[in-house]
């Protein structure tokens, strides 16, 4: 099993991580169910995870781990 599998998340959870991720999509023109698309689902839960709980900080934070 995957950890994000594992983990459990409430629908106003899973509806900021969706408008971040639908943004951050929106905004580079990839397609969310694309590689890249879906890489960056990961890397947005784990963000999630790590403390990020509005869509609007974890835009900055996947922004910010675009230029590192």
């Amino acid at each position: 099993m995957t950890a994000a599998a594992s983990l459990s998340f409430q629908p106003d959870d899973i509806d900021v991580l969706a408008g971040a991720l639908y943004t951050w999509c929106a905004e580079r023109n990839i397609k969310l169910r694309s590689q890249q698309g879906l890489s960056i689902a990961s890397v947005a839960i784990d963000l999630y995870e790590a403390g990020h709980h509005t869509q609007d900080e974890l835009l900055v934070a996947l922004h910010e781990r675009e230029l590192h």
